[in-house]
């Protein structure tokens, strides 16, 4: 990767950028994830690049349902497996989950990268290579593993397609996103929505995971019982709205 100064203004933003491109250079990103990333990285700037309040909130309640899970799959495509690999393995760790790589632009060839690269990272089992069964859908990404995605009743994905995660919300399963848009597909149909940057909410997550990991059933039913994903989104809106007018104060612009 190209070597980055710490002092840079954008350091952690470039460093984001060249894993993306390492990423395709090595085979496991698709060079429409380039694309996919720069409008994720144009949402995290007007959000404040920071984890809000109500994200937080919304990574908990995701933590809860995960760990209150019978069958926990955390699904991984090109971009996450670029940006977040160790972090990913963390988190199935701690929470019991299976990781299984579900791509777009789906081959083979990248399908078995994927699953090796998170293997160099610590991952133990890995699914998607088989995919042996398939969600009523027209591209690709409804190819997946009956004893992963298929059958489970918690799925956690990063960085998704809009309509895989409405046909999975459709088959009753417990959906978790994690995406920068709270007016996309995927938050608006996802049951917990994480607006947050993947890198930030990973982390987070693992965190709470620790620390809620021997919490009752009941303790967990209860944090998720109080959570509320309407408000988180239109707190995400919010928190955009506030960023600009503060963003447009400071330079003397009037805000309408």
């Amino acid at each position: 990767m190209t070597e980055i100064s710490r002092e840079h203004p954008r350091y952690e933003s470039l460093i984001t950028r060249e894993k993306i491109v390492e990423g395709v250079r090595i085979g496991i990103t698709s060079k429409q994830g380039l694309v996919a990333q720069g409008r994720g990285e144009a949402f995290d700037y007007l959000i404040g690049e920071r984890t809000t309040e109500s994200a937080a909130f919304a990574e908990r309640a995701a933590v809860a349902h995960m760990l209150l899970a019978t069958k926990l799959i955390i699904s991984v495509n090109g971009n996450t497996a670029a940006l977040v690999p160790e972090n990913l393995v963390a988190l199935a760790d701690v929470t019991g989950a299976t990781l299984e790589v579900n791509l777009f632009h789906r081959s083979d060839a990248r399908i078995h990268k994927i699953a090796e690269h998170l293997k160099s990272r610590g991952a133990g089992k890995v699914l998607g290579c088989k995919g042996d069964k398939r969600l009523d859908l027209s591209h690709d990404r409804a190819i997946v593993d009956e004893e992963g995605i298929f059958n489970a009743d918690v799925v956690l994905v990063p960085l998704e397609d809009g309509d895989r995660c409405q046909k999975l919300v459709e088959m009753g399963k417990t959906v978790i996103s994690i995406d920068l848009n709270p007016l996309s597909r995927t938050s608006l149909s996802s049951t917990v929505s994480i607006i947050d940057n993947v890198t930030r909410a990973l982390q987070n997550m693992t965190q709470f995971a620790k620390d809620m990991k021997h919490d009752s059933r009941q303790s967990l039913r209860d944090v998720i019982v109080s959570y509320d994903n309407n408000k988180v989104i239109s707190d995400a809106l919010y928190a955009i709205q506030e960023r600009l007018k503060l963003q447009a104060g400071e330079r003397g612009i009037q805000w309408i």
